[in-house]
């Protein structure tokens, strides 16, 4: 199993990072919907890119989980 990482280290800060534009972009999909009214291929392709975000934001909890468990308890 690799090493356990502290909240300082670059890779948690990095994943931090990638969470924190996905759960931010969650927030303004809604506006963008709204502004492609009448362009359904528009509003579709957002909705796509939601659920990516969606997607990534879960993916990085469990990713984030797994470097900050202390020793023994990671997930395989």
């Amino acid at each position: 199993m690799a090493e356990s990482h502290s909240p300082a280290d670059d890779i948690v800060y990095d994943l931090v990072s990638i969470q924190y534009h996905a759960l931010k972009a969650a927030t303004v999909y809604d506006t963008y919907a709204a502004d492609a009214e009448g362009h359904d291929d528009v509003r579709e392709f957002i909705e796509e890119i939601r659920e990516q975000d969606a997607h990534r934001a879960v993916r990085v909890h469990q990713l984030l989980g797994k470097l900050t468990a202390k020793p023994g308890q990671g997930i395989g």
